[in-house]
């Protein structure tokens, strides 16, 4: 079946942020987002997160980012203070083309859902890899709730194992953060890197420009000099 890439998608403007692969707890409460959210459960047609540009018009609704993500939610349950609480996996990237704002103040955007990325990083030699070589993705199945995969599978390098290795500490320093992923998937380098886009603070305008261009590679090297730029300070102040 072919997809429809243009899609009408409800907007969900949030300062946390979700990628291809990355769930995410949220308590609902005002009445626009509800309805949003029970939308979305009627249709299962799920709904867009999107980044908040604290600079941005929210007249001209320029306080959304163009770069959003596709999520579904696949659990939700009622709250004590009469929230909803969901939770969400996040599917595939879109760009937002148009955004019109409803009675109550939801804003949905006219979307073009991105391909799904084919390119494969790291050492690996016209797209296959070395069974001895180290490797690195992701994708959530909770139960019932199975989920396409937004990636797909990349062979790394070895120096990108130190990615995957520090977001296996945050796992384990973070339980309950942990517990959001049934599959921990290591071994996929664009997981790795999506989840540390994700979690690590960064201004959301150098997260869109990253995701614009959508370079599995050119992430990995964003986050190695990150990284290595923060190991080098540790380095200089114990010296000192």
């Amino acid at each position: 079946m072919t997809l429809n890439r243009e899609k009408k998608l409800g907007l969900f403007p949030l300062t946390a942020h979700i990628l291809p692969g990355g769930r995410m707890h949220l308590r609902v409460f005002e009445p626009r987002y509800m309805r949003l959210v029970k939308d979305s459960l009627r249709t299962q047609e799920g709904f867009g997160l999107c980044m908040l540009n604290s600079n941005g018009d929210l007249s001209n609704n320029e306080h959304i980012y163009p770069i959003g993500t596709l999520v579904k939610i696949i659990d939700f349950e009622s709250l004590e203070d009469g929230y909803l609480g969901i939770t969400i996996v996040g599917e595939r990237l879109f760009d937002i083309k148009t955004i019109t704002t409803e009675k109550d103040g939801l804003r949905v955007g006219d979307v073009v859902l991105r391909d799904l990325p084919q390119e494969v990083v790291g050492n690996s030699a016209e797209n296959e890899t070395d069974e001895n070589s180290p490797q690195v993705q992701p994708e959530l199945s909770g139960g019932s709730h199975d989920v396409n995969p937004a990636f797909v599978k990349v062979a790394v390098a070895t120096d990108e194992c130190e990615l995957k290795r520090r977001l296996q500490e945050v796992f384990t320093n973070y339980p309950e953060f942990a517990r959001l992923y049934p599959e921990q998937n290591f071994d996929d380098a664009r997981w790795v890197c999506n989840r540390w886009l994700e979690i690590l603070p960064l201004p959301a305008q150098t997260k869109q420009e990253l995701l614009r261009h959508d370079d599995a590679a050119q992430l990995q090297a964003f986050l190695r000099r990150l990284f290595d730029e923060n190991t080098d300070e540790d380095s200089s102040s114990y010296a000192s």
